[in-house]
């Protein structure tokens, strides 16, 4: 009966190669993730609004284009676990344990690669979502005290009003 290592050493070059290729894809897709993920947190810290929904259009984009490339790599790894006789979906640490050399390292590399990767898209989501949340409570402060300053265009003659303090407060409150 062959062992595990040996079944690995079986495993043609070209399965292994393809799952290696599809994660260097995925790693691409991810340090784009982070790129476009601080272009919307700087868009977000100037206060840029505007662009916020091109932002979140392309991050959302890049999210598309990264499960995409998750569907092909579990399938392509399904086809070398079963070239292997391991587990229907393995994990890579478990693929870079039983892969032969120099594959094993590229496989451990991989795996280092992609947990950095989201450690590092977890840290700036979570940045992204504040800012959201700080400038969700500023705008709502801004609107109530909007609604407090009572703010008359016009006098009983139909003459403008003075509205230089009003405009003020406002100016202040945003």
């Amino acid at each position: 009966m062959n062992t595990a290592s040996e079944r690995a050493d079986e495993v043609p070059e070209m399965s292994l190669s393809e799952v290696s290729n599809i994660l260097w894809r995925e790693r691409q897709l991810l340090e784009l993730l982070v790129f476009k993920l601080e272009e919307e947190q700087l868009v977000l810290a100037a206060g840029r609004n505007r662009w916020l929904p091109h932002a979140t259009r392309e991050v959302e984009t890049v999210l598309a284009e990264i499960k995409r490339t998750e569907l092909e790599r579990a399938v392509t790894l399904a086809g070398v676990a079963g070239e292997m006789q391991l587990s229907d979906a393995p994990s890579l640490r478990e693929l870079a344990s039983l892969a032969p050399p120099p594959w094993d390292g590229i496989f451990a590399e991989h795996r280092r690669a992609l947990l950095a990767l989201a450690q590092e898209i977890d840290s700036v989501a979570k940045a992204n979502r504040d800012l959201l949340q700080r400038g969700q409570i500023a705008t709502r402060e801004a609107l109530h005290a909007i609604g407090e300053i009572d703010i008359e265009a016009y006098n009983a003659a139909g003459a403008a009003t003075d509205r230089t303090l009003a405009l003020r407060l406002v100016d202040e409150a945003i």
